[in-house]
Order: structure tokens, then sequence, then C-alpha cells
């Protein structure tokens, strides 16, 4: 399985003389790279999102800002459009919070989308770790991390009853002799009232091709793991080395299979940044030109975002010390607690966030790349990787060129798409979430209203 990532998680390198990443604005740049992508077998496009901004580093929001850290930042959903006109088979997995908008009219935007890409439409759960995307949400303080947790178990279950629970299979008659266009007597009131959300009534799309799109989940705290384990069908995860993702590929296999699901049905993702070059020479000559745009400001500003410590606090090579908050808790694990036989100082942290973000990067040959990611497959047990750029659209287009074909001569990237939605094409078992599923508990004649 390959999903591209985007968004700038190599802070600085929109500096580049190749770096085409400033015309994310433009309709035209969605379409080219939407080709790029399905020319190469991507599975989906991961599109990421932050609804704040990065104001931990230096206590302003001033770095991350001058440094463009995500940063200015568009809504991904509007995009989908774009690409999926230009392609046939190309999944796309849009990044929406559940803390900050409200299921009702969000169910909506996902069916709505679902419907226009012919259920190509995957959803990144995310419960939102920046205290300035709350507070200019009205709130006066971030949502304690477990708590988001809480809400977003609500959020899922309400999301569930409208998607699955709300519209039979056949409400829509289009009945033109009789004038019934949809038989009122099939579409249900899903009657939720919970501690979180009031929604009385029922969803307002008739069923798209996936009903539910396919959940994409990032947590990697234990609290993040545990909803994944329950929830998630693609987790993605960041880590630096190939230790760190097997601890934490083990421990969500593990909470998988606590609550009876087979663990194996989980897809892990490892977010991975490829340098590639025809020869080796060429590729590393290439990872020290990257280099030279390395921002040790933005990496910060981007770094104290996701851990909510401000490294400006820190002599660069200090070793970083664990610190638990509201913030992205596992962020801070991988670099201090899930790899015992390492300890990061703050500038090799700043290095490897530099280029990679909270992943893995590799330099080779078009060999050496694929070489690399079968080891993590064999090694850390991941399913695939969620390719993160360094330069836009020149790594995508270096490695659609030069790697996807040794991938495929391997049989590690199909010939052609293998279903139609975008969970048939991942999985093999149909357009709709499986039946053991914990969505499938609010499907009609099963919880409706519970």
């Amino acid at each position: 399985m390959v999903c591209l990532h985007i968004a700038l998680y190599a802070p600085g390198l929109w500096k580049h003389p190749e770096d085409q990443s400033h015309r994310y604005k433009d309709s035209a740049y969605w379409i080219e790279l939407a080709n790029i992508l399905e020319k190469g077998r991507f599975d989906a496009v991961f599109l990421a999102d932050v609804l704040g901004t990065y104001d931990v580093y230096q206590g302003s929001r001033n770095a991350a800002v001058r440094q463009g850290a995500q940063s200015p930042v568009n809504d991904p959903l509007l995009v989908v459009p774009l690409m999926s006109t230009v392609t046939e088979h190309l999944g796309f997995g849009v990044t929406a919070s559940v803390t900050h908008e409200h299921p009702y009219t969000f169910a909506r935007r996902m069916s709505t989308l679902d419907h226009i890409t012919d259920g190509r439409v995957g959803w990144n759960v995310v419960t939102s770790y920046l205290k300035s995307a709350a507070v200019n949400i009205g709130l006066d303080d971030q949502v304690k991390h477990d708590e988001r947790y809480d809400i977003a178990d609500e959020y899922l279950k309400v999301c569930y009853k409208l998607w699955e629970g709300s519209w039979e299979d056949d409400a829509v008659k289009h009945d033109k002799e009789n004038g019934i266009y949809t038989d009122p007597t099939k579409v249900h009131d899903i009657q939720h009232e919970g501690k979180y959300f009031k929604v009385p009534g029922a969803h307002l799309c008739e069923p798209s091709p996936q009903r539910t799109p396919v959940l994409f989940q990032a947590g990697a705290s234990t609290r993040g793991r545990a909803f994944a384990a329950e929830n998630g069908e693609l987790v993605f995860i960041g880590s630096p080395t190939k230790q760190i993702a097997k601890n934490t590929v083990k421990k969500l296999r593990h909470d998988a299979e606590q609550i009876g699901r087979d663990p194996e049905e989980i897809k892990v993702l490892s977010m991975f940044v490829p340098i590639v070059g025809r020869t080796e020479k060429e590729a590393w000559a290439k990872y020290e030109d990257y280099k030279q745009y390395i921002s040790y400001e933005g990496a910060c500003a981007l770094l104290g975002g996701w851990t909510g410590i401000d490294f400006s606090k820190y002599d660069p090579d200090e070793k970083l010390r664990y610190v638990k908050n509201d913030a992205l808790q596992s962020a801070v694990e991988n670099f201090t607690k899930i790899d015992p036989e390492k300890e990061w100082t703050v500038r090799e942290i700043i290095q490897s966030v530099g280029i990679g973000g909270m992943g893995a990067f590799a330099v080779g040959t078009p060999e050496q790349i694929a070489n690399t990611m079968e080891e993590w497959l064999e090694e850390a047990d991941v399913d695939g990787f969620n390719i993160a750029y360094v330069v836009s659209p020149g790594t995508f287009i270096d490695f659609v060129d030069l790697v996807v074909p040794i991938l495929r001569e391997r049989g590690l990237v199909p010939e052609k798409y293998e279903g139609n939605t975008l969970r048939d094409n991942l999985f093999g078992n149909g357009d709709h979430l499986p039946d053991h599923h914990r969505g499938k508990r609010y499907s009609l004649g099963s919880a409706v209203g519970k």
C-alpha cells in the first residue's frame, strides 16, 4: 500500500529552486499531482490539515508563519473534486477534526464527497492538538488529551448512526410514474442524545457508495491506539527508526486483538521520505543540497506544535526529556521512550524533522530505496508507506518514475487497481465496512438510537 502525504514536513525546503508547493492555491497544481499519483498506482493521497498555527516555539506563531510551517493552509476537502475529476481510481484521505466541528454537518460533507468521487474518500480522524485552534473556535483552552478521545468516541458513534443506520439501501425510488422520489418509511431518525452531541433526526444524504468513508487514524499514544484499534482501518505512524516503528505496530496490533479484532486487518502505514538518484552519488548530492535549506527555526516551530514543548528553552546539544502534556504525546515518546538504545539531542531531532518530519527518510538509488522499503515491511511489520515530500512535485516524480517500476517487478505495487471504491481497492472485501467493525453496530436493524 502506498499513500502520498501532502503537508510541508520539510521546513525551509520551500526555498529550494525546484519546489513548487507554493502553487497549492492553483487548481492546476492539484490536477497535475493527481495525474502523477494515478500513473504511479498510489492508493490514495493523504491531505493533512491543522486548524491553528504553531505558536509554542518562543511563545509566538511568528516562526511558523515566517518559515511557512503549515501556514498558510487551505481547506483540504475542497481540492478533492479537482483531483477526482481527472482520475478514476486514486483515493483521497482528508483530515478533519472531531473536536471543533459538529458531526451532523460533517457527515453530510463526507457523504457528498463519497458520492461525487464514486466512493474514493477516506477520513483521517484527528482530535486537534493545537491550543491556537481551540481558542479560535471559542474555547478558553485546549481540551485535555484523553477527553478529546472521549469526544471522538461519541463523534464516531453519531457519524456511524447517520451513515450506516439512517437510510435504507432502497430508500430512494426515483419513481416518476407514482411521484415518489424517496420512500419516507425507509428514512429513520437516529435519536442520538449523548454527553457531547444531540442529533435526533435523519441523515441529509442518501447512502453513498461506501456509506462510511475509509477510516484513517494517526494516534499512537496509549489512548490514541485504543481508539485506532476500535475504529481505524488505515493507521499512520511517524517513526524515525525501524525499531520505533516495530514497537508501535506491535502495540497497535495487540490493542486490536484485545478487543476481538483481527490484528492484521488494521493496515499500518509508516511515513517515509525517499531521496532518489539514478546513482548513489547523485542521490547523496541531492541530500546534501536539500540540507542547505533546512530551517532550524521552522523545524522547532513544527516540533513545538506537535509536542507542546518550547524548544527555544533547550540547548541544541541537550538531550530531549519526556514531557507529558495535551499535545501529541506519541511525538515525544518517539524520541524519548520507545527506543531505549537511543538518546536524542535536540539538534539530532531537528535534523531528522528537517527532512523526514516525524518519519524516516532514505537516500539512494532506486534499488536501494526499494530495498529499504522491503526491510521496513519485513522488520517493522508495517503494511505500506505514507510518502512525504522534500520538494513538490519532484519527490513524487522521482519516486514514480524510478522506484515504482522496481516495486512493481517485486510485486509490491500492483500493475492495476484492484477495486472501484477506495475500501475495495485497499482491502478487496467490498465497498462497505466489514460486519464485525464497530460502525456496523449502528446499521439498520442493529443498534439505531442506542
